[in-house]
């Protein structure tokens, strides 16, 4: 485990990076030209950055940055 102390703009600003690249990936998860392959990857991704913007965002934050499920079937 590892500790970071941050000022509250270096917080900010990390939190600006977290959320464009998740909407990022949203965005290009929806890309039908986009490998399977890939998009398992960019999934995996996503599932990492949204852990660490857990620490970072409010509760209504994360709801909106949640990762959708997977339909099973």
């Amino acid at each position: 485990m590892h500790g970071l102390m941050i000022n509250e703009q270096e917080r900010r600003e990390i939190e600006y990076l977290l959320k464009r690249e998740m909407e990022e990936i949203t965005f290009d998860l929806g890309d039908h030209r986009i490998d399977q392959g890939l998009k398992r990857a960019m999934e995996e991704r996503y599932e990492v950055l949204f852990q660490i913007f857990r620490r970072f965002a409010t509760r209504e934050e994360c709801l909106q940055y949640m990762p959708r499920k997977k339909k099973q079937n």
